[in-house]
């Protein structure tokens, strides 16, 4: 009796563990554990400006900025490249054609551009051409015939072109080589001329790090031009009081001529 009772009970284990057997072999493997990322430090450059803040008086003459910084890699053909990139607050400007009507010069066709940058300085370790490609040049706007102006009025690239050599002669775009100094290989700083007639406001100092003709790195400054003393309270009132400032300009101007009538008069 007991033999016939432990039958059942042995064959039933034996097709359970049957049964178990596939699905123990089917049962997938533990997933891996995540390979570790290694975080890899971004390019390495620190810059500065000897100057965050040029006051503009009366007896203003024009101003350096003086941008100076350092980088991890050795700077030249087989390292690191620098580019230095100053831009001014936006403005508008009307450039007009001249027309020679029976000898005389008269005012022509006008176009009016948006969107200008009144300051814009490019220095770099090397030329430009030599350091980024054209669709990397392009996308940066690092070159005078590549800002998005807005043009409106007369068309043309002669409206643009005129724009550019009033602007150029004028010191206030700076499209020229001007090569950044480097000093024991990783040390460098650039000096770009701010003429006399510069506009006040917030200015953008932007520093770049070249690395196999690609920007890798890039730092941003801010320079303030400000205006200061008497020079600061006439701007003032020229805004807020335009009437009272032609009015108060037209009594100077009498009063200057005819202090000068009686100078003469006297001599």
């Amino acid at each position: 009796m007991n033999r016939a009772r432990r039958l059942p009970v042995c064959l039933a284990l034996l097709l359970a563990l049957i049964a178990w057997g596939p699905a123990m072999a089917q049962t997938p493997p533990p997933p891996l554990p995540p390979p570790v990322v290694v975080p890899v430090a971004p390019p390495s450059l620190a810059a500065d400006l000897s100057l965050r803040r040029i006051e503009v008086t009366t007896a203003f003459s024009g101003a350096e900025i003086l941008v100076f910084g350092a980088t991890e890699r050795l700077i030249g053909p087989q390292g690191d490249e620098v580019l230095v990139l100053v831009t001014g607050p936006e403005t508008s400007m009307m450039v007009r054609q001249k027309v020679n009507v029976l000898g005389f010069w008269v005012n022509g066709a006008a176009a009016r551009f948006n969107r200008v940058p009144s300051y814009w300085a490019l220095a770099s370790t090397r030329p430009l051409t030599q350091l980024l490609d054209r669709v990397e040049r392009g996308d940066l706007r690092l070159a005078l015939d590549q800002l998005p102006l807005v043009q409106l009025g007369a068309q043309g690239p002669a409206f643009r072109a005129a724009l550019a050599e009033l602007q150029q002669d004028a010191g206030l775009w700076v499209d020229r080589d001007r090569p950044i100094e480097v000093s024991g290989g990783r040390l460098f700083h650039a000096r770009l001329p701010l003429p006399a007639t510069v506009v006040h406001g917030a200015y953008l100092v932007q520093v770049m790090l070249v690395r196999d003709r690609r920007v890798v790195a890039r730092q941003e400054l801010r320079l303030d031009v400000v205006r200061t003393g008497s020079a600061a309270w006439i701007a003032d009132i020229a805004r807020g009081q335009p009437v009272l400032y032609g009015i108060a300009c037209i009594i100077l101007a009498g009063l200057a001529g005819w202090f000068g009538s009686v100078v003469f008069r006297r001599s």
